[in-house]
């Protein structure tokens, strides 16, 4: 699993972010992987859906079976209309 976390600081700008009708989609160019968010039986997504609130913290898990994204790698978290370019994996 690799967790994508941000802070809200305009909650307006990240409604999109906790869309449910929007996938998200974790790139890795170097690899060229597209990491998604496993949906489990019980649990739904792994990712918050609530209307954001500013000054909160949110998060989202992509699943990383075989382990394709290392850690140091540099990935691209596309949510809509949303890019978060040049992230790297800690």
């Amino acid at each position: 699993m690799i967790r994508f976390s941000y802070r809200v600081l305009d909650a307006q700008r990240a409604a999109m972010l906790n869309d449910k009708s929007l996938e998200p989609v974790l790139v890795d160019p170097q690899s060229g992987v597209s990491l998604v968010i496993p949906s489990l039986e019980k649990v739904g997504k792994l990712r918050q859906s609530s209307t954001p609130v500013e000054g909160r913290s949110y998060w989202m898990g992509f699943s990383n079976k075989g382990r394709s994204v290392k850690k140091g790698d540099h990935v691209t978290v596309v949510i809509g209309q949303f890019r978060a370019e040049g992230l790297i994996v800690d």
